[in-house]
């Protein structure tokens, strides 16, 4: 999934050509993405830095960072950290005109740039099964892991115009959800 973020980000914003990774290396998960996003990035010409941020503090200094220099952007990784401040991520993307991708829409209607992740209404349908066939006596261990199978690509064309943006119809057409 990094690499499918980085993608998109590069369609929406093709200037770009530095983007900073707001991550936290002590999960797992994150390690695996920025691993995916790193192996992508020479096939578009990005050069990437990671953020290993754990608090606003962290945020704001990589952030700044990165507008000190033109043609950068930014990749937001799902976590607790990015998750209780992503207000504040937000709006540093704004006032820096950073444009910024995200693996969750609710990042997207508060303001960010576009986010492409797992349907997390399509994961609770998913989950939701599951606890019926357990209820119904199958063994949760029994039960086979299941990756997600929906992504949904949301844009918010506000931001876009903010940024000065002039998003391909292309990408428009696929969105699942365009913000206006």
């Amino acid at each position: 999934m990094g690499g499918k973020i980085l993608e998109v980000l590069k369609e929406v914003a093709p200037q770009v050509n530095r983007v900073a990774v707001i991550l936290n290396l002590e999960q797992p998960p994150h390690v695996a993405m920025w691993r995916s996003i790193e192996a992508t990035a020479p096939s578009f010409g990005v050069r990437l830095t990671p953020a290993d941020v754990q608090g606003p503090a962290e945020i704001e200094r990589a952030m700044e960072a990165l507008a000190r220099e033109p043609n950068g952007g930014l990749i937001v990784l799902p976590g607790p950290i990015t998750l209780a401040h992503r207000e504040l991520i937000t709006a540093l993307a704004a006032r820096h005109r950073l444009p910024a991708a995200y693996a969750f829409r609710y990042f997207v209607t508060g303001g960010g740039l576009v986010s492409y992740g797992i349907d997390s209404v399509d994961q609770s349908r998913q989950a939701a099964g599951y606890v019926d066939r357990i209820l119904k006596g199958e063994k949760p261990g029994d039960l086979p892991v299941q990756q997600p199978t929906k992504f949904e690509l949301v844009i918010n064309l506000k931001t876009a115009k903010a940024l000065g943006l002039d998003l391909p119809p292309s990408v428009l057409a696929r969105a699942d959800e365009v913000i206006e």
